[in-house]
């Protein structure tokens, strides 16, 4: 056989037993010898590069590092789902379907919880793979989609087509990832959603080459296909023919009734899945439909999203424990809780926030709480269950003295919290303080975590955030489970941060009450650390969004003796902040937003930057001076004060029409 012809052969077998294992679970070949046919494909692509194309398996593996993601714009735009967190709305939903269309077949199908894609095939050859972005335009991360073992470099028939589909991380995946990055010192992921989306956008694809991510596929675009399905149904069917990974657990049914049925099952039985799913999509059956049916400004009518609510389950309150001490000298109370499985995992311990909460949740030591996961992630003491023994249980005492200095704690006037007043000589405030250093909000160090952090302080390595500056890789190595590549990393991020931006070098500082927003009030107006060090406190409080309560408390902290060394050391190591001035125009005339829910094109720091890019300015709490609300999904109580005092609110749409995305 002629080794061109060797060549198509080896392609075709290892990208159909690729479908074959990776897609429909049937594998053809054994590992044994699937790499042997593997090996001698690279060996001979190896020796005739002419003969390399873009569906060989070999691209598998990721080799070009980028620099950047292109931007792309999509070519059919990708749509946000209206959705709803209960049956009614779901029924009111499918009332406004029949009132235009009549009654109608409905397909089911599982929410994924990941990184939303729109990939290109054209005569069957995957050539794009693009980020959702804000729907219209969106990154191109071919490379490191085609590291994707689940997504076909060749369909079994040669379409052109665009596709729809979900990027994600197996929860075994994610966990196996976050107990090798703990060992290595590397970044721990909150979330598979979180894994899969930094996976993904790695700038070396061979990075994502080894992270074990997976895609569902579940809209084809079918303009260039002929004799293409007329129902949603039979094009997910024709998806899995041509070699895609579609989610088994679709259901078509005949109305609204069947299709609550479907979310009450998978809301039992979500966590036995090996991927995280948050809700059910549901669909209009029948193309024709969905094409008299259309969209709003940003949402399909013929579809929508249920949201599963966070699940709730009682265990047993064994104690209240204080978990740290804040940053600020903040006492923060945690509930240890008798081990429950609380929406796939094991919990523990959860949020009781302070201890005006206790109070008012009148919780004590002994009780059958009530439990749930905020946002999916952070479980959080509801209530007590009402019992004949709650009120034979000891009231909880709030404690009186710090738990890392012994000093007397005190409540500070117009605050709910309980404080250590020890700023400077409390280890728990110390750890606290050079922990939040090298977070993403402050200086945005990578591999310092928690655990090394700990270690540096307990031998002593490190005190403040100056004593960062003066270590070496060889003290990194030091540390217990530290290897060389580690100690390398964790010494060239503190390294390479030596000259943040003023805006972030002021949020890690830890000043009182002032967080990203106020931090980004002070280096607008004043533009240099010197210039905020040598202001009045009437000055900063005549910035708008500070005030006299703020401005004391920064003027406060650049006269304390311990945080003048400091700065004189951060100074001494070559640690200095630059101020870039980001407002490159004056679209938005100064105007102040509030933003409130999520926004499904951005996250709220990178609206936050847009605002801000665009000459406006953001803050955290609702006034009369606010000028605009942007009110995303699940918006809050900003939402209602808003209303209440009539500022103008904008929708998703309508804030990104401002802005000139669209």
């Amino acid at each position: 056989m002629a080794i061109k012809e060797r060549i198509e052969f080896l392609r075709k077998v290892i990208n159909e037993a690729n479908i074959r294992y990776y897609v429909q679970d049937n594998p053809t070949l054994s590992d044994f010898e699937y790499d042997e046919l593997f090996r001698e494909l690279k060996r001979l692509e190896a020796e005739n590069p002419d003969l390399i194309t873009p569906d060989s398996p070999t691209n598998r593996v990721g080799s070009n590092i980028q620099s950047s993601f292109a931007e792309i714009k999509h070519k059919y735009r990708l749509y946000s789902l209206d959705n709803s967190n209960n049956y009614e709305e779901l029924k009111k939903w499918y009332e406004r379907v029949v009132k235009d269309v009549g009654k109608v077949e409905l397909v089911c199908e599982l929410k994924i919880d990941g990184l939303a894609v729109a990939l290109t095939y054209n005569q069957g050859i995957f050539t794009r793979g693009v980020t959702r972005g804000n729907g219209i335009i969106g990154e191109d991360i071919t490379e490191n989609l085609k590291t994707v073992k689940s997504i076909p470099l060749k369909l079994l028939k040669p379409y052109n087509l665009d596709v729809r589909g979900e990027i994600y991380m197996p929860k075994t995946s994610f966990e196996k990832l976050n107990e090798e990055n703990l060992m290595n010192g590397d970044k721990i992921f909150a979330n598979p959603r979180n894994a899969a989306s930094g996976s993904i956008r790695q700038l070396n694809p061979a990075i994502t080459a080894k992270r074990d991510l997976s895609v569902f596929i579940y809209t084809p675009i079918l303009d260039e296909v002929e004799n293409a399905p007329k129902t949603h149904y039979e094009s997910l069917l024709m998806l899995k023919d041509l070699g895609f990974n579609i989610n088994p657990n679709i259901r078509k049914v005949n109305n609204i009734e069947e299709a609550i049925d479907f979310c009450k099952e998978w809301d039992k039985k979500r966590f036995e899945l090996n991927y995280a799913t948050d809700g059910v999509v549901i669909k209009v059956n029948k193309f024709a439909y969905q094409n008299e049916l259309g969209y709003t400004a940003r949402a399909p009518k013929w579809a929508t999203a249920f949201k599963f609510p966070p699940e709730e389950v009682s265990t047993k309150l064994l104690a209240i424990e204080i978990e740290n001490v804040g940053k600020t000298g903040a006492i923060t109370p945690v509930a240890v809780l008798e081990p429950v499985l609380l929406a796939g995992s094991t919990v523990s311990r959860a949020s009781l926030h302070n201890f005006d909460e206790i109070k008012r949740l009148d919780v004590r030591v002994g009780d059958k709480v009530l439990i749930k996961k905020a946002a999916e992630i952070i479980p959080k003491v509801i209530k007590y269950v009402e019992s004949p023994e709650h009120e034979n249980l000891p009231k909880y005492v709030a404690p009186t003295k710090c738990p890392s200095c012994r000093a007397k704690l005190y409540i500070p006037e117009g605050e709910v919290n309980l404080y250590c007043p020890n700023t400077f000589n409390c280890p728990g405030q110390a750890k606290s303080r050079l922990e939040f250093w090298v977070s993403k909000n402050a200086m945005d160090i990578d591999y310092v975590g928690p655990s090394i952090i700990e270690q540096l302080y307990k031998r002593k390595m490190v005190k403040t955030p100056a004593d960062f500056y003066k270590l070496t890789q060889q003290d990194f190595m030091q540390l217990d489970l530290v290897q060389e590549k580690s100690a390398f990393n964790m010494y060239n991020s503190i390294q390479n941060s030596k000259n943040p931006p003023l805006s972030k070098f002021l949020t890690a500082l830890c000043i009182r009450h002032v967080g990203k927003e106020t931090a980004d009030l002070l280096a607008n107006h004043f533009q240099s650390l010197e210039a905020i060090k040598n202001a009045s406190e009437k000055e900063i409080a005549e910035i708008d969004g500070i005030g006299d309560i703020i401005a004391k408390s920064i003027k406060d902290y650049f006269t304390q003796p311990y945080n003048i060394t400091l700065l004189e050391n951060l100074n001494h190591l070559e640690v200095f902040p630059i101020y870039k001035k980001v407002v490159q125009s004056n679209v938005l005339n100064s105007k102040t937003f509030v933003l409130t829910g999520t926004l499904s094109s951005m996250g709220r720091s990178e609206a936050s930057e847009k605002i801000k890019q665009l000459g406006g300015k953001t803050s955290t709490s609702v006034t009369k001076k606010t000028d605009f609300v942007i009110a995303g999904e699940n918006a809050g109580s900003k939402l209602t004060k808003a209303q209440d005092l009539g500022i103008k609110i904008l929708n998703e749409d309508e804030f990104l029409k401002m802005i000139s995305i669209q």
